[in-house]
């Protein structure tokens, strides 16, 4: 599910910063080789837990009780200069306390998920710029009910929405952003608080390294159902020698990023394999798998698009033609943890000829029967309350639950799309009469709509296999390998045991380990060296010297598809 995020925009946050989702404390790996699927996933829970850590300490010492006062109303202009038209969009304002951070910024890390920060946001259209937007106790708020604030000094910050390819409010290119403004609740006059949105988020350069290649290309499958310009784009790390060796080709390894995976680091990418020389033999490449509603998982659905048929009949031969990958499923790869995890399994289940073997670690749920311990099927379902009436948990470190599950769809309800539960009812929900992905449940009740639940099943991995065994049994043999952790920070191991147990039912060849004692992520270190290795042997036993240029490329989907190549002109 989950991710560390850059501060996009702001060249005062160059520094990577923890995104909303994290791994185990259990996981026996160091922070820094724990970065790649996701950029941080893993790392972020180990901050999280000295920051929780930390918090206990000074709720020791800072037990004098609190004060509260009623909730300002906060008056949040355009600049016209930025804004000249009509606005369409959502407008947020974030209060902090303390530190250094840029209230945009919190919004975007791990810290919100596990102490969400208030928020105020009122949604737009067709909003006259020269207007002011008025929120307060009638705005949507986090949390819920919200009309107190602690007496305090409190740092407040206004966004509008406008990027419409990115999920991250307020540090995604083209969003507006205000100056953050000190707000001392006990001088406080009880006049309106006012922020101007003055300031538009810049494009983050890519990282500049010899070895790192972005690839991108307009897409014409995902223009067409946007009705818009949309690009796919896939960061590449080349292997050493890669320029001294122009005829040289290589096994290409696709690596989908957890939640909020952004832009790759170098570093990251190769420390991921524990070492492994072989890194140096492969082809490392990490799509973008973002767009506005979340992470899409390159899979086609009726509210994101084509995203799998584009990534496969598009990307894929661009990026291997470019840089000189092998251009045949026989050495094409595709692995990913958390809802990498779930779309790499995804891709290989569903284009079985166009990949030589995936390696799943951690996946979002691949059964249905068991979505973070809710049965999506069972009549009564509830996504907030279990059948005794207690509160369902979300996340939790060791024993403790640190985010449950109401709560975090609130919070995230606020923040408008692109959060982990609108994406995936963006990918699994039909899309509803007013343009939006369906709700799987009631977000006042949690009462999971059985209809909404019933359409979910062609996304229901474990269905997809036993539905389509006869045909897909064959196909996947010794192409399937996935793990999961005992004790999943997301509650994601039982799905991944109700799916090995079916496939073991049908007969397959799979490799589904649970690791005990392991969280949310496995793969890394030893088992993604293995994992290189058996890329590597594969190639090698069939090209000793190192392949040379294909005279005709193999098509992506390997069964006789065209590959696009040229980036067209659209009108």
């Amino acid at each position: 599910m989950l991710i560390v995020r850059c501060a996009r925009g702001d060249p005062t946050a160059r520094r990577r910063e923890p995104s909303r989702k994290g791994a185990s404390m259990k996981c026996p790996l160091t922070a820094r080789g724990m970065r790649t699927l996701g950029r941080g996933v893993f790392s972020a829970l180990l901050a999280s837990a000295t920051l929780h850590y930390a918090t206990g300490v000074r709720a020791a010492v800072q037990d004098a009780p609190k004060v509260n006062v009623p909730l300002p109303v906060f008056e949040v202009a355009f600049d016209p200069g930025l804004q000249p038209g009509a606005y369409t969009g959502r407008v947020l304002v974030i209060l902090t306390q303390g530190g250094r951070q840029e209230p945009r910024h919190r919004i975007n890390s791990f810290q919100q998920w596990m102490s969400p920060s208030p928020i105020l946001a009122r949604p737009l259209k067709d909003w006259d710029p020269a207007k002011v937007v008025i929120l307060g106790a009638d705005a949507m708020r986090y949390p819920p009910g919200l009309t107190e604030l602690e007496n305090a000094t409190w740092r407040v910050q206004a966004v509008a929405r406008r990027n419409v390819d990115l999920p991250e409010p307020g540090v995604s290119p083209g969003d507006l952003y205000s100056d953050v403004a000190d707000m001392n609740l006990a001088t406080f006059s009880g006049g309106p608080v006012r922020l101007r949105l003055t300031h538009v988020v810049k494009e983050d350069p890519s990282e500049e390294h010899p070895r790192i290649r972005t690839v991108e290309m307009i897409s014409p499958l995902l223009s067409k159902f946007h009705g818009r310009e949309v690009r796919q784009r896939a960061w590449v790390r080349l292997p050493q020698g890669w320029e001294e060796n122009p005829e040289r080709r290589y096994p290409v390894l696709y690596m989908i990023s957890g939640f909020g995976g952004g832009e790759p680091r170098f570093e990251s990418m190769t420390m991921s394999f524990g070492g492994s020389p072989r890194v140096e033999d492969v082809l490392l490449v990490v799509p973008d798998s973002r767009c506005l509603r979340g992470h899409h998982v390159f899979a086609d659905s009726e509210n994101n698009g084509p995203r799998g048929t584009a990534f496969i009949e598009e990307l894929i031969p661009l990026v291997e033609k470019t840089c000189r990958g092998a251009e045949s499923p026989k050495h094409r790869y595709v692995t990913g943890g958390s809802s990498g995890g779930w779309a790499s399994l995804w891709l290989q289940v569903t284009y079985p000829g166009a990949f030589a073997g995936c390696w799943s670690d951690v996946p979002d749920p691949v059964d249905f029967r068991d979505f973070q311990r809710i049965n999506l099927y069972e009549p009564g379902a509830n996504m907030y309350r279990d059948a005794k009436g207690e509160r369902r948990p979300l996340m939790r470190m060791r024993d403790q639950v640190r985010i449950w599950y109401e709560d975090f769809v609130r919070a995230e309800d606020v923040l408008g799309p692109g959060g982990q539960i609108h994406s995936f009812e963006a990918v699994f929900s039909r899309r509803g009469k007013d343009g939006e992905p369906e709700p799987l449940f009631n977000r006042t009740t949690g009462a999971v709509n059985p209809d909404v639940a019933k359409s979910w099943e062609r996304y229901d991995i474990r269905l997809v296999l036993e539905r389509n065994w006869p045909a897909l049994g064959p196909k996947l043999a010794g192409k399937l390998h996935i793990r999961a952790g005992e004790f999943d920070n997301f509650y994601l191991e039982g799905a991944t045991r109700l799916l090995k147990e079916s496939l073991t039912k049908l007969g397959s060849d799979a490799e589904i380990e649970i690791i005990a004692g392991g969280g949310h992520g496995t793969l890394f270190g030893p088992p993604a060296a293995q994992m290189l290795e058996t890329i590597v042997t594969a190639f090698e036993k069939e090209h000793p010297q190192g392949a040379r240029p294909a005279k005709s490329p193999a098509p992506a989907t390997g069964e006789g598809s065209e590959a696009r190549e040229a980036e067209p002109a659209l009108p």
